[in-house]
């Protein structure tokens, strides 16, 4: 912390315990000194980013009568008003008081491993794949019958031939992502946080996803695709093997074992696709220009193949896209900033602690100081 006070000269300036009064400022941080005149003018000051305020706010940082509290949220009021006497005059006040947290909060960032955590996160990840199969197979048996109920009008679909190549092409664009990904997460130094985060962000993307195409069934897409007709009755042994076979291909066509269908909001393809450019981008060098832009272009290429070949309505594009980003940016906010990481039922003003992953997030993330620093390192290095 840096204090102005008077005609101090700004090169000599060093914190002392014993000068702070109180951190206040519309546009900065000023505080007057104890033994200072409170009536001189301060001078103005700019110290790198820091702009220091002109006038006083505060007359006497003792006499001010606030009260420190250990807690985030204060019920007390933020402003007062005190009588001052100047030259000998009786004037009003209004001081301000803001609570900054201690710098040392800046200072002690910590990033444990946390390897259990991550371990957990993966199973999350593996049991949301195995709700949204079981869901797949529940969603073929009510499929529309083809015969009677044709592809729902769509403005892309039925304005773009139809190309059947593209949704084998759109998964190689997959794997490619994710190899990507994967090989970004591994040479990250704090591995096992970037990838604890990509399995909760994806177990949370996919339980949602095994709700949305279980209410609402449409009726199938492609007048070409293959679907396995439906059984004469579904019994839960006959759900637990089509969702075997939906696991066993990792739900991907290119592999012949993706013969069911039904699971169209939202789209699963774009979802991984979004993701892994998403994690490319946060998570590798800044200075990668190249790569970011290539693989925002192969995200976007896949996810135009997927509409060509008629693997997805274009609802189910762009909801995939708008639920993606959103559970992104919503998780990695609430990570990078510590003053959003309070219990449930402790704040009243951060409304993302009402969100219903909110508590899971905490277990994930409690222990986390802040921005993952760009600092990489070999898996097997210390």
């Amino acid at each position: 912390m840096v204090v102005a006070s008077g005609k101090r000269d700004h090169r000599s300036l060093e914190p002392s315990s014993s000068e702070f009064g109180v951190v206040v400022g519309a546009v900065g941080t000023h505080c007057h000194s104890a033994n200072s005149n409170p009536h001189q003018r301060p001078m103005s000051l700019t110290s790198g980013d820091l702009h220091f305020q002109q006038e006083p706010l505060l007359e006497n940082c003792e006499t001010a009568g606030w009260h420190s509290s250990s807690d985030h949220e204060v019920d007390v009021p933020l402003k007062a008003s005190s009588k001052t006497r100047v030259n000998g005059k009786r004037t009003r006040s209004s001081e301000a008081r803001i609570d900054m947290p201690p710098m040392s909060s800046f200072m002690t960032a910590s990033f444990p491993k946390e390897k259990l955590k991550t371990v957990v996160a993966g199973a999350l990840l593996v049991t949301a794949f195995m709700l949204t199969s079981v869901s797949i197979a529940l969603t073929h048996q009510r499929l529309p019958d083809r015969t009677i109920y044709k592809p729902l009008p769509d403005i892309v679909l039925d304005n773009v031939p139809v190309q059947e190549w593209a949704l084998s092409f759109s998964e190689i664009l997959i794997m490619i992502s994710l190899f990507v990904t994967i090989t970004v997460g591994l040479l990250h130094k704090h591995r096992w946080i970037v990838f604890r985060r990509a399995f909760l962000i994806l177990a949370i993307l996919y339980l949602m996803r095994s709700v949305t195409m279980f209410v609402t069934v449409l009726p199938v897409s492609s007048y070409t695709y293959y679907c396995s007709p439906p059984a004469n009755s579904s019994s839960a042994l006959q759900t637990a093997q089509r969702a075997l076979r939906l696991l066993s291909g990792f739900g991907l066509s290119i592999n012949g074992e993706q013969v069911y269908c039904g699971d169209y909001i939202y789209s699963g393809h774009t979802v991984i696709l979004v993701t892994a450019y998403l994690f490319i981008k946060e998570y590798s060098s800044h200075k990668f220009y190249l790569l970011h832009w290539t693989s925002f272009c192969g995200s976007l290429t896949g996810v135009i193949m997927v509409l060509i070949s008629r693997g997805h309505y274009t609802i189910d594009v762009i909801a995939a896209y708008y639920i993606t980003t959103t559970t992104f940016c919503i998780y990695h906010t609430l990570a990078n900033n510590p003053s959003l990481k309070v219990k449930t039922g402790q704040s009243r003003i951060n409304y993302f602690a009402r969100i219903w992953c909110y508590p899971i997030f905490m277990y994930m993330e409690g222990n986390v100081g802040g921005p993952l620093p760009q600092k990489y390192s070999l898996p097997w290095s210390n």
